[in-house]
């Protein structure tokens, strides 16, 4: 079916969740911003994310089984495991620096919640008895986004969670363009690789469990650029750098596990 027969077309209860899938993500983006303005890049992604990978597969996996259990669940607690050791290198992190406080973690785990929890809504538009297609729902998605950004965001900006202080609406017109810019271009880059995730969990030997799953790969790159581009971590102790050592040994082993379900799905 084409994209625009698809639209015309798309029961009321598909449209519902690929609406709300939208606003909880939104949501849950939000809040991952403000962890990131607090505890930085390389911690705010790996819990935040990882917690989201843990919630979405577990979550997916229980609505449209695909995929080897074995490996799916089996990565899942590598990456379990490497959320705990990016805490706990956080926390030396923060104990160092005479600023210890929790609410980096409290931010990036309410994040993790809610990013682990939209997927299933999506998961049900686009899998139950006459669902939309992937682009479909990924294009009702965008809009429930849009419709809980502008007042979610405003409340944010006027009751700053992460101890900023509060800004209107004319700071976000008076702010440089190339800011806008860069945003706009990030929502476009993060789009695309939605639908092409939507489009994967499609497909009968992928599976929505591993292809939400996978795609928290990115988890590893805003990593990479917490520690090694704007290095979050530079001047710490070594007990700290091997804990992030092996946190992203942990991760990549967890993820290679996730993608591999598929390839055993019958052993």
């Amino acid at each position: 079916m084409s994209f625009v027969a698809d639209l015309t077309k798309v029961h009321p209860y598909h449209l519902g969740m690929a609406l709300l899938g939208g606003v909880i993500f939104n949501l849950a983006n939000l809040l991952l911003v403000a962890a990131i303005d607090v505890a930085g890049l390389a911690v705010a992604f790996p819990i935040g994310i990882g917690l989201a990978l843990v919630i979405g597969a577990i979550s997916n996996y229980f609505i449209n089984p695909a995929g080897n259990p074995l490996l799916l669940f089996g990565g899942i607690a590598l990456v379990v495991a490497a959320i705990v050791m990016d805490a706990l290198a956080y926390r030396l992190r923060e104990r160092e620096r005479r600023n210890a406080g929790s609410k980096g973690i409290l931010l990036s785990l309410l994040s993790g919640v809610l990013m682990g929890s939209f997927y299933p809504f999506v998961s049900k538009a686009m899998f139950t008895s006459g669902a939309s297609g992937p682009y479909a729902v990924a294009f009702l998605f965008v809009i429930g986004v849009a419709l809980c950004a502008i007042p979610a965001n405003y409340l944010l900006m006027r009751k700053p969670i992460d101890g900023q202080t509060p800004v209107d609406f004319s700071g976000y017109v008076a702010a440089p363009k190339r800011w806008h810019l860069w945003g706009a271009i990030g929502g476009m880059v993060w789009c695309t690789g939605a639908v092409f995730n939507f489009v994967a969990a499609r497909t009968h030997f992928v599976g929505p469990a591993v292809s939400y799953s996978i795609g928290q790969g990115a988890t590893m790159v805003s990593a990479g650029w917490g520690v090694f581009v704007w290095r979050e971590f530079a001047g710490t102790t070594s007990r700290i750098k091997l804990l992030l050592t092996f946190m992203f040994i942990f991760f990549l082993l967890g993820l290679c596990a996730i993608a591999a379900a598929p390839l055993f799905a019958g052993h």
